[in-house]
């Protein structure tokens, strides 16, 4: 059955091959995670000056770094002499300077070329234009985001504007206080399966009563199948005898202080493009960053979010934690399971969307207007 034989309520997905060809994947690195905005590093990972983490952008490894005027910086993590790799370490902090292994070229923390073997005789060497190559980076929810790009799309348009399409305006979300939290769990998946997968999973709501018995007990409201993100500024309501987003519906935490009444009792779900997931509740922040690394493999990085003096304070956070550590595992292996069968003669033309999935089909649209 090909898409002009479906019935109105259906819409047809994108193909099988979208989410196995290495030649796609790589068109993806190129014009999606090396063109837009990349959540990269959180902000208070790198606590002072010299204090680095590398991330994988598309192809690029990515080098984030703060420097002595204390603000962040990101480069390419690449020698300018040879193209040695210069930091192979995911994370770790520098006194001075990042020196290449290979031939000892030395860079300042703000990417300048200060050192390199006989660099004295060769005066005609420009030292910034020789430097590390430098990228764009904004600081927002506590997180530095990245572009690749040489000029990079509007951030406020792009990044702030997701949050406004989801929660109706782009101040909704200045009530959860997000850059002022603390981390209270990370968790890392290696998931199996190809980034978009991920992204369709989160935004849809028509397996939840299948796989997820704990989130439903608690937002008894996604048993019937529509996300939270399906409608503009809503948000799922939790079940009537249930105290907390906790694993057991019991007490949470103290409600964070700038979160309305109207907020109060509600889950809200955002999905950033091309991989950030935004999970609001009263009390603390779920946030997922996704950096796809192969067309069948995804690591997610999960952030637990609350507020500082919670977390300094020793309180047992593992009943919040574990709804959506659960919810996440569930989620994931279903993900696997769809991965298996991209390659089947069955899924060659892809499969079909559900009234209630059909936002997944403008998420489609955008990737293939990315890619066009």
């Amino acid at each position: 059955m090909t898409a002009i034989d479906l019935p109105p309520s259906l819409l047809a997905t994108l193909p099988g091959r979208s989410y196995t060809d290495p030649a796609i994947f790589a068109l993806e690195q190129a014009k999606i995670f090396e063109a837009d905005w990349f959540c990269a590093v959180r902000s208070a990972d790198l606590a002072g000056p010299g204090a680095f983490e590398t991330v994988q952008i598309g192809k690029e490894s990515v080098l984030v770094s703060r420097g002595r005027d204390g603000k962040l910086n990101a480069f390419l993590n690449v020698c300018r002499h040879r193209g040695a790799r210069l930091c192979t370490s995911e994370t770790g902090t520098v006194k001075r300077a990042f020196q290449c292994p290979y031939h000892a070229w030395t860079y300042g923390l703000d990417g300048k070329l200060i050192a390199a073997p006989n660099l004295t005789g060769m005066p005609d060497v420009d030292r910034t234009e020789f430097g590390l190559t430098k990228l764009h980076l904004r600081e927002w929810l506590g997180y530095a985001w990245v572009c690749l790009a040489d000029e990079p799309p509007s951030f406020e348009d792009t990044v702030i504007g997701a949050v406004t399409e989801r929660l109706g305006g782009p101040t909704e979300i200045d009530a959860y206080g997000i850059d002022g939290l603390a981390l209270g769990k990370r968790i890392e998946y290696d998931v199996k399966a190809n980034w978009k997968q991920i992204i369709e999973n989160f935004m849809e709501c028509y397996h939840c009563a299948t796989i997820h018995p704990e989130l439903t007990e608690v937002l008894p409201e996604f048993a019937d199948g529509y996300a939270a993100q399906y409608y503009v500024g809503h948000g799922a309501e939790f079940g009537g005898d249930i105290k907390g987003f906790t694993v057991d519906g019991s007490e949470g935490v103290d409600r964070l202080p700038g979160v309305s009444e109207a907020q109060d009792r509600k889950y809200y779900a955002i999905t950033i493009k091309p991989g950030v997931f935004v999970n609001l509740v009263p009390d603390h922040v779920i946030i997922h960053r996704m950096f796809p690394l192969a067309p069948d493999r995804t690591l997610v990085r999960c952030d637990w979010l609350y507020l500082p003096e919670v977390v300094e304070s020793g309180t047992d956070l593992s009943r919040s934690v574990e709804l959506f550590h659960r919810v996440n595992l569930q989620d994931f292996e279903a993900c696997e399971r769809c991965q298996l069968a991209m390659d089947s003669r069955s899924y060659v033309n892809g499969g079909v969307l559900v009234p209630s999935e059909h936002h997944i089909g403008a998420f489609h649209d955008w990737v293939r207007a990315r890619l066009a």
